[in-house]
């Protein structure tokens, strides 16, 4: 069950073409956005589409795959877990980011 415990599994779409850093130590890590929508009719009949944005960094080998196949608008499936992490910005304000740390990706769509 300890897999279990923080585990979380997400199809959409990149926003954007991802970001890749290659580290001094020679490890790549890939940024990027996905998102994933949610279709349903509200009260009135009216059909809405929710869409939640979800920041997604992947590292190593994934990163590598991600850096020659995926661009902006491309369908996916990750798997990963949740962390949460906090820095300061250039102004001295503490910023807290919470992001998916992808260790399973599935390039989806044509």
């Amino acid at each position: 069950m300890n897999a279990l415990k923080n585990r979380v599994q997400l199809i959409g779409n990149l926003g954007t073409t991802p970001e890749i850093i290659t580290l001094e130590s020679g490890k790549k890590l890939a940024k990027f956005a996905i998102a994933t929508n949610e279709r349903y009719k509200n009260a009135r009949g009216e059909k809405i589409t929710d869409t939640q944005w979800h920041n997604v960094v992947a590292w190593n080998k994934t990163a590598e795959i991600i850096e020659k196949y995926l661009e902006k608008g491309k369908e996916v499936m990750i798997e990963g877990k949740l962390t949460s992490r906090s820095f300061e910005d250039k102004e001295g304000n503490k910023r807290y980011v919470t992001e998916v740390v992808c260790n399973e990706l599935l390039m989806l769509g044509k």
